[in-house]
């Protein structure tokens, strides 16, 4: 039983925690590409699905928890540092996801999508009288998109989730080798 728990824990680790440190890495440097052009509708749908990437595997990260609780059940290693450091480890870095990466890719997808809008064009029609006949030609104009948000107007928001995610990363990292290397592990390695 030990080794299903342990295959299934690995299993969801990769699973679920490795499409969200991919997706929450991509998340920054797209923001800035969008935020820079915020006409261009790819770079747009491109956050949007990061984001959903990132909110989606998230809630299926908790399998990874909670199959760990499992697998160091069955191996009777609850007590031990290593285990109880990848917990505290893993906790933090779910804090960190949940309280500081996927609230501010909300905001910036905000801020992007509100300077998508403001930077609409709007149809101006112009009128022309010649010989007895009305031609209407139209012309585009633009709003302007500097004001647009807040955040739209602060390019460190993006430093800031830039440096949370990495965070985030580098904890699931130190846990991934905790479980690796673990002290007084069995393996001989």
């Amino acid at each position: 039983m030990t080794k299903f728990f342990l295959v299934l824990h690995v299993l969801a680790a990769i699973v679920a925690v490795g499409p969200v440190t991919v997706a929450a890495s991509m998340f920054p440097p797209g923001a800035r590409r969008a935020l820079a052009d915020p006409g261009d509708q790819r770079a747009a749908e491109t956050l949007r699905l990061l984001h959903r990437i990132c909110r989606v595997y998230a809630g299926l990260g908790i399998a990874v928890p909670v199959l760990g609780l499992a697998t160091a059940m069955s191996m009777g290693v609850l007590g031990d540092a290593w285990l109880i450091a990848s917990m505290a480890l893993t906790g933090i870095a779910a804090a960190v996801l949940l309280a500081l990466v996927l609230p501010r890719q909300e905001e910036l997808l905000e801020a992007v999508e509100a300077a998508a809008g403001a930077d609409a064009t709007t149809e101006v029609t112009a009128t022309t009288v010649t010989s007895g006949t009305t031609v209407t030609t139209g012309t585009t104009g633009t709003t302007g998109a500097g004001a647009a948000t807040g955040i739209a107007a602060n390019p460190r928001a993006t430093v800031r989730l830039a440096m949370f995610t990495g965070i985030f990363n580098l904890l699931w990292a130190t846990v991934t080798i905790l479980m690796i290397v673990r002290p007084g592990s069995t393996t001989g390695a």
